[in-house]
């Protein structure tokens, strides 16, 4: 059976599906900002919330480095954003601090190897690796070598892509994200039945969803196909400033997610035909034959 244990939770197929609000750099660089973020989707139930860490001089090109980009702060060099967007150990322990007082776990998508090593002394539940690091073996094999549980993200990827990775890192405390990496995605494209496809070809690894897309009806739906972990991104704002907004739930569409998702797992029941309790009365005055 595919499972997973992340923190005190088991994920898996006869688990409910593990949430997790994605973070990411949606709150600018504002440490209150990422508070709000934390308590809203512990309010609406979220089993986890996730950052991104990235060294900046290590992610961004040496050609992308010096473009001047209009950002919040007013117009400055791409790496110098780059660095206005990154929280460091301070800021890191706060957050850590405050996760734990409102009782959701926390980790983060580590961009670089060096932010590997940054974030192993948060001690975190799991790590996820983004889209963008399927294909870098050696980033993946740093952060599977710390022995905690590892999400991969899927977008923009070959199953080919997804076989290697698989088998350079090895399947044990592995799980998988289907996705697209457009930001936000058509519906046309998010081809939810991969999800059906990925849990035939690793039947046990824990496959999840991770959704760019507006609206929430088809991540319902991604549970419904049998998804053991949901992400979304989150925001305070869809109209605030960023490249993740638009394709963010606002903390009440995130409480509407978790708990339709609860009544979808209870609704999905467990596949015996029965006759319930509440129909036996109905039985007996509308069935004219035994």
């Amino acid at each position: 059976m595919a499972e997973v244990k992340i923190g005190n939770r088991y994920v898996g197929d006869a688990h409910p599906a593990y949430i997790i609000a994605e973070i990411g750099i949606n709150h600018n660089g504002s440490l209150d900002v990422a508070r709000q973020l934390i308590e809203g989707a512990a309010l609406a139930g979220c089993d986890a919330v996730k950052f991104q860490k990235r060294t900046p001089e290590l992610c961004v090109p040496a050609d992308q480095r010096d473009i001047e980009r209009d950002t919040p702060w007013g117009r400055m060099r791409y790496i110098d954003y780059r660095y206005k967007v990154e929280f460091g150990r301070e800021e890191y322990a706060e957050i850590d601090a405050f996760c734990r007082e409102k009782g959701i776990h926390w980790f983060a998508s580590c961009w670089d190897e060096e932010a590997v090593d940054f974030m192993e002394q948060f001690n975190p539940p799991c790590y996820k690796a983004a889209s963008a690091s399927l294909t870098d073996l050696a980033l993946l094999k740093k952060t599977a070598s710390t022995g905690r549980p590892l999400i991969i993200s899927t977008g923009m990827s070959t199953m080919e892509e997804i076989s290697l990775a698989v088998s350079e890192i090895g399947a044990g405390n592995l799980l998988i994200a289907h996705t697209n990496s457009t930001y936000p995605c058509p519906v046309e494209e998010l081809n939810l039945r991969v999800i059906e496809t990925l849990k035939a070809a690793w039947p046990d690894i824990p496959v999840g969803y991770s959704g760019h897309e507006v609206g929430l009806a088809t991540t319902w739906a991604a549970v419904a196909l049998g998804a053991t972990f949901i992400e979304r991104h989150v925001t305070l704002d869809r109209a605030m400033w960023g490249s993740d907004q638009a394709a963010s739930v606002e903390i009440s569409g995130m409480s509407r997610l978790v708990s339709n998702i609860r009544d979808i797992e209870k609704a999905l029941g467990d596949g015996l035909k029965r006759v319930y309790e509440g129909e036996i009365a109905a039985r007996r005055k509308l069935r004219r034959v035994p």
